[in-house]
């Protein structure tokens, strides 16, 4: 890496984690640690819930999922509002009213205690799963770019995050997203820009959205109702509503962050602004991805777009043979599909346009399938190899074309969204795992110095662990659609016992705790037992909390017995 690129990223990164820790080393009240105190405006709210579900993955996979399928995946988006509108009139007033530090809490009041710690349970294990993906997502895909070693680079992510998280807790975690997501934001507007700069000087912004049109990547809606299609409009609006409200409503590493609110004006304004923004902005990462995809059309792109790891593998000759083979064959369509372009766009309106639309397709789908001929080659002759090279398109146009210093730029862009959604996970796992069982169960009646360094402590150990997941994981076919299966196969069932809790009052403790439990079972069965049956899971979050509200129906007229729990106050 180049000098000025190294003091870039290393510049950026340093600053944020030693303003972190300076600006909230110290801290023994509960409340600030865990709440920020209270102190957080509708802004600030804002800015954390974005940079907490902002991953890096988000700044290094979405462009890749656009530049390989188009703008679909938008949709999964189209629900949040909505959730946004429920949470802000049902979940903040009710969690505010119980003064909770955890959304966990209020169901102790509700049912019982041991709902409350399965549900706190699920949350940690689906919470620490995800923080595993977001560690190792940006680190295998750096560490691949850079040279680094992976493992290194787990480390590196996770030890600075811990540094300031132990630092300051949620106040910490608070302060430093804010400045990270001015780096992101910031960051990525310079990317789109560049890629408009790139292109053809006899090609406008204009011509580059046209084409992009003219090649499907720019369709955003799907009407087709389809249970196995993962990205159409039913999809977005049903499962994505209640993935939405589940994790903004149930997931601790999102409720954290509104609870230190000012008041309840005041979350739910940052909460509202979040599901305003977020649709933008991810339109906004999307539409950077189809400006790559038009980007290579003028410009040469290499046939696998993990280039290092090629360069590493242990080809034999008749592969690397076979290999060059192939290169010819995609410059070749390179060219022929840069000059389709230029014609395309000096057809538009007369009768040769449809010729060269679908000529311009015709010589997409060739690429495509020499691309997949390269990777057939590799799972061939390095079978040890990942083949799975969008995630890589983005870094790789970063790496191979901006100058230094916007280098080293980028690249903190996607240190800093790694960063954030990091540590405001691991936070959330510290914190539930005090609140909920720590304090609950094993350590009441405590001073607040002696919780905070509990949460301390516990902020270490599921940093250990998530560090520890990272390093063991291996790439999933794609690292955005990773961290929302992950997310689908639990949230259903969280937010299921939530909605039994606050909309279905004469249901008991014990029919909800064995709900959840089968329910649970069921969405695993789903997504883990080949049974033929392909629901993508994006409808597990519809499912999972049908099932446990129809089951604690059932369950409630069986099991209330003499000795069923009334609800308890929270000790």
């Amino acid at each position: 890496m180049h000098i000025l690129d190294l003091i870039v990223l290393l510049g950026t990164l340093g600053f944020i984690a030693i303003y972190g820790i300076l600006k909230t080393r110290g801290e023994k009240d509960m409340d600030a640690y865990l709440r920020s105190s209270g102190e957080k405006k509708w802004w600030a709210i804002c800015l954390s819930i974005m940079a907490t579900q902002a991953s890096a993955i988000t700044f290094i996979s979405t462009p890749g999922q656009a530049y390989e399928s188009g703008m679909g995946f938008l949709q999964i988006y189209f629900g949040l509002p909505l959730a946004m509108i429920v949470i802000s009139a049902v979940f903040i007033p009710m969690f505010y009213k119980l003064n909770v530090y955890t959304a966990y809490e209020y169901l102790e009041s509700r049912f019982n205690i041991q709902t409350r710690q399965y549900v706190a349970f699920l949350f940690l294990v689906s919470r620490c799963l995800g923080v595993g993906i977001t560690i190792y997502a940006p680190a295998i895909i750096l560490s691949t770019i850079l040279g680094f070693n992976l493992n290194l680079m787990c480390l590196l992510i996770g030890l600075v995050v811990i540094a300031y998280i132990y630092s300051g807790g949620e106040k910490a975690v608070s302060k430093t997203q804010m400045l990270q997501m001015t780096v992101i934001l910031g960051g990525m507007g310079v990317a789109l820009v560049m890629f408009i700069h790139y292109l053809p000087s006899n090609v406008s912004f204009t011509d580059a959205t046209y084409l992009a049109g003219k090649m499907g990547k720019m369709k955003i809606v799907d009407t087709h109702f389809d249970v196995t299609n993962r990205y159409n409009l039913w999809a977005g609006l049903l499962g994505g509503f209640f993935l939405h409200l589940s994790y903004f409503g149930t997931d601790q590493s999102q409720v954290s962050r509104y609870l230190g609110g000012t008041s309840v004006s005041e979350s739910k304004l940052g909460l509202f602004f979040n599901g305003v923004v977020k649709i933008p902005m991810q339109f906004f990462i999307l539409f950077i991805g189809v400006m790559m995809f038009v980007f290579f059309i003028f410009n040469p792109s290499p046939v696998f777009f993990n280039n290092k790891a090629l360069e590493r593998a242990n080809l034999s000759r008749e592969a690397t043979q076979q290999l060059t083979a192939k290169e010819q064959e995609h410059a070749s369509i390179e060219a022929q599909r840069k000059a389709t372009a230029l014609d395309l766009l000096k057809s538009r309106g007369t009768a040769e346009e449809q010729v060269n639309i679908e000529k311009l397709r015709d010589l997409e789908e060739k690429d495509k399938s020499i691309r997949g001929d390269v990777k057939g080659i590799l799972k061939k002759y390095a079978p040890g190899m990942e083949t799975k090279d969008t995630d890589y398109a983005f870094l790789n146009f970063v790496m191979n074309n901006l100058p230094h210093g916007l280098i080293g730029l980028l690249l903190a862009v996607m240190f800093c969204a790694a960063m954030s959604s990091t540590s405001g996970q691991i936070s959330s796992l510290a914190s539930t795992t005090v609140v909920d069982f720590y304090k609950r169960s094993f350590a009441k009646n405590k001073t607040d110095t002696h919780y905070v360094s509990a949460t301390k402590y516990a902020t270490l150990a599921w940093g250990a662990v998530a560090i520890g997941f990272a390093v063991s994981l291996r790439l999933f076919d794609n690292l955005v659609q990773a961290v929302n299966i992950v997310g689908s196969l639990f949230y259903g069932t969280i937010l299921g016992v939530f909605l039994v809790a606050f909309f279905l009052k004469s249901v008991k403790g014990y029919a909800t705790f064995w709900a959840a439990i089968v329910s649970e079972a069921a969405i695993l069965g789903l997504f883990f037992i080949d049974s033929g049956v392909h629901i993508t899971y994006l409808w597990y979050n519809v499912i999972a909390p049908i099932l446990v509200v129809i089951i604690s129906l059932l369950l409630n007229q069986f099991l209330v017995s003499d000795k069923e729990n009334q609800p308890n106050p929270i000790q």
